[in-house]
């Protein structure tokens, strides 16, 4: 598994992996956008559960298509671990915080912690995590938490709590993706979502009601669409190859730059604003990827920068 991808360009996945990031940074950067049209008239946790289950549905036919054996029980076992804690923990979690009443910038704020924690599991679990990848993810929050600033930083305890959770969630969701066994790939995201959007399901059956589903505008369906094709079937099965192929730092760095993708399109179709903290926040993201990719070059820059000052003193 690559730890670090210093020589990126070197890599003979080079290009699946710059692929794979433009989904995940540019389509994900767009969902944010889509989401908030989607809820306009749909229940948030059937929106999930059936977005999930659909797409589950459409990997399963796939990968039975291309001749892969269903999943043995364990595997069945681990997706359900994996798309419990993503497909259904993480994502209603964000949902049930924002009904709570935290605020906007903190919860884009919360969300930076993913990739952290991320790391951190990868390191415990024996991988190498180099130190520029530290100091990338440092500088990917710093950028983020400028960016929403503009944002609304107020918080119930309870909401607070439910936010925290869910980039937790989501991270022992990706390194178990990382770590346990699973069936090819398009069988594996299969079971994973549809595991985790029978969980979603059961628990929106609880609290919203399948009529409400007649009220959907057909805007919101829309929108719907193009968080199933794109935003899972494109973007989540990239994060999910990431997973497996790239740097837990990398592969967790879309929580960073989403958000100011996000804001470019709410700039482009939603006519906001950019305000200065905008043009000290995108540098920053820029640097930080800038070191969780080419982190040892970056470093030896550095040094080559101070070593003629040091020669003059």
């Amino acid at each position: 598994m690559t730890n670090t991808l210093t020589n990126f360009h070197a890599q003979p996945r080079g290009w699946a992996l710059a692929v794979a990031l433009l989904l995940v940074y540019g389509v994900w950067g767009t969902t944010y956008f889509a989401m908030g049209i989607a809820l306009t008239s749909m229940p948030p946790m059937l929106m999930n559960a059936l977005r999930f289950l659909c797409a589950g549905g459409l990997m399963l036919l796939a990968a039975l298509w291309q001749g892969h054996a269903l999943p043995t029980a364990a595997q069945w076992r681990n997706a359900a671990v994996i798309g419990g804690c993503m497909a259904f923990l993480a994502m209603n979690l964000v949902g049930f915080a924002q009904k709570l009443g935290i605020g906007s910038g903190l919860m884009a704020t919360v969300v930076t912690t993913m990739p952290m924690w991320l790391a951190l599991w990868s390191r415990w679990g024996g991988e190498r995590v180099p130190f520029t990848s530290w100091i990338g993810l440092a500088l990917g929050v710093a950028g983020a938490l400028l960016l929403a600033l503009e944002g609304d930083f107020s918080a119930t305890w309870v909401g607070a709590l439910l936010a925290f959770g869910a980039p937790l969630a989501w991270s022992l969701g990706s390194y178990a993706s990382r770590r346990l066994s699973q069936p090819a790939p398009a069988m594996a995201s299969a079971a994973q979502w549809l595991m985790g959007g029978a969980m979603g399901l059961a628990a929106a059956l609880c609290f919203e009601p399948l009529s409400a589903l007649g009220q959907v505008s057909a805007k919101s369906w829309a929108a719907w669409v193009y968080l199933l094709v794109c935003g899972t079937l494109l973007a989540l099965n990239a994060y999910l190859w990431l997973l497996k192929n790239a740097s837990a730092a990398l592969a967790g760095s879309y929580s960073f730059v989403n958000p100011a993708v996000a804001l470019l399109v709410g700039v482009a179709l939603g006519g906001e604003r950019l305000t200065g903290w905008v043009f000290a926040a995108l540098p920053l993201i820029a640097l930080a990827l800038g070191f969780i990719l080419y982190g040892r070059a970056l470093m030896g820059v550095l040094g080559r920068l101070r070593l003629p000052s040091a020669r003059g003193a």
